[in-house]
């Protein structure tokens, strides 16, 4: 099998396990509605912004790559 075709393969499999572990996770932890994440709502405009989601979810994926890396 080429390495791309490995490589997506691969990618599909971790985004379908980062999937599930997500929507288990989420019953206990609310990631994207954590202190410090963004709602402003004015009549019907609704932006929301997770940033201390985004930040939680880049500190654990560097410490898993690192984790990889050795």
């Amino acid at each position: 099998m080429p390495s791309a075709s490995k490589i997506l393969i691969i990618l599909g499999i971790v985004l379908i396990a980062a999937g599930l572990i997500w929507w288990l996770v989420g019953r206990w932890i609310p990631l994207g509605r954590l202190p410090g994440d963004i709602v402003y709502e004015k009549g019907n405009v609704k932006f929301y912004f997770p940033i201390v989601t985004c930040i939680l979810i880049s500190v654990i994926g560097s410490l898993i790559m690192m984790l990889f890396r050795r």
